[in-house]
């Protein structure tokens, strides 16, 4: 289960990255959870979990998972990884830790992200 969950991080991350919308969406149990930020309202569902990453799927994107940070344990995994977004003059940065929980069949059941504004770099290009 270690290396199918180790997959999955990875794909996921990639697919923040550059993917589509609903290449994302699959990788999550239909009735998974999503708080990101830790402390925003959960996203309960397929639906709610699309039109959340929906909000970045016609920005020029990229990610870079931090391979050294991920945690496996049980059918829970820790990483870190970098998302840097581009939208017209602007260059966002973040670097969030996220926690996610997997069912039987390696899907992502919950994933919650920690990271708060004050860990967002905003860059004038």
């Amino acid at each position: 289960m270690a290396q199918q969950i180790r997959d999955v991080v990875e794909q996921y991350v990639k697919l923040v990255g550059s993917g589509p919308t609903e290449e994302i969406v699959n990788l999550y149990a239909p009735d998974a959870v999503v708080e990101d930020p830790i402390g925003t309202e959960p996203k309960r569902g397929h639906d709610a979990i699309r039109e959340f990453y929906g909000v970045i799927a016609n920005l020029d994107r990229e990610t870079e998972l931090r391979p050294e940070t991920i945690r496996i344990a049980g059918n829970h995994a820790a990483f870190m990884f970098t998302l840097v977004t581009t939208f017209g003059n602007h260059r966002l940065t973040l670097s969030p830790i996220d926690v996610m929980e997997f069912d039987d069949e390696g899907r992502i059941v919950s994933m919650r992200a920690y990271w708060s504004q004050d860990d967002m770099l905003n860059e004038t290009l």
